[in-house]
């Protein structure tokens, strides 16, 4: 599939590897609205092509608004990269006592049902898009983790709802089979994204060093790079790909 004149929706698309994708793109002549929170729109770089939107993705009513306006915006929207998430740490039981209920429900709420609501509303639209070759009418790109395999002390949570992500794949894609739209996840390993821009040197080296090939951190144009590939490549579909350099986490 072609991204030139089509638009895409990129979830957590102001930072990150969400603004990594709208970027990337955006620079294959792709008409990119990058959804994200009013925090952070504030910061992102303004890029050519990128139209940032503030939504939250648990909220229907807001992604519903979003998707409206990137599917009339002259270009057939045919492009969707679930980026938005968060990855906050918690034991089930430690010092401070059991794994808070709320905290586990939020990060099910975001990472899990949001991507499921962002889902759902934009295929609706692309449905509606003309096919093109084979039938095809578009393709969502899904964001796990490797913790969704191999959860790490502290990630039942975060581990919980990305494995919800890759359990969603197979199901999705064939249910959209019969509208012309592919479904993919990529499971990314250590990415040095903001998440990471607080710690220190020392503790990046020694993330990078169970890396077993490339020995370093993976970089956000790396996911863009796959997920332009995902997008470009028709017969793509139903599959979770782990970008991670042969990385399996340790407990800890």
């Amino acid at each position: 599939m072609q991204i030139i004149d089509t638009a895409a929706i990129v979830t957590g698309g102001a930072s990150g590897l969400g603004g990594a994708t709208a970027s990337a793109l955006a620079a294959k002549g792709a008409q990119v609205f990058a959804l994200d929170l009013a925090a952070s729109i504030e910061k992102a770089e303004q890029l050519d092509g990128v139209t940032y939107v503030e939504a939250d993705v648990t909220d229907p009513d807001q992604v519903g608004t979003a998707v409206e306006r990137a599917a009339g915006a002259g270009a057939p929207l045919r492009i969707v990269v679930n980026c938005a998430g968060i990855g906050p740490s918690a034991r089930i039981l430690s010092r401070k006592g059991r794994h808070d209920l709320d905290l586990f429900r939020k990060v099910i709420e975001i990472n899990l049902i949001g991507t499921f609501n962002v889902v759902t509303i934009a295929a609706e639209a692309i449905a509606k898009t003309e096919p093109l070759a084979d039938d095809q009418r578009g393709v969502v790109i899904n964001t796990a983790s490797v913790a969704a395999f191999e959860g790490q002390v502290g990630q039942i949570a975060y581990s919980a709802s990305k494995g919800g992500v890759v359990g969603m794949t197979v199901p999705a894609a064939r249910d959209l089979a019969s509208q012309g739209i592919r479904v993919m996840t990529i499971a990314p390993g250590i990415i040095d994204t903001p998440m990471l821009a607080t710690v220190s040197d020392e503790y990046r080296a020694g993330l990078a060093s169970g890396v077993p090939f490339p020995k370093r951190l993976g970089r956000p144009d790396e996911y863009a790079q796959l997920a332009v590939d995902i997008v470009e490549h028709d017969y793509l579909n139903g599959e979770v790909i782990r970008l991670d350099g042969a990385l399996r986490m340790a407990p800890r």
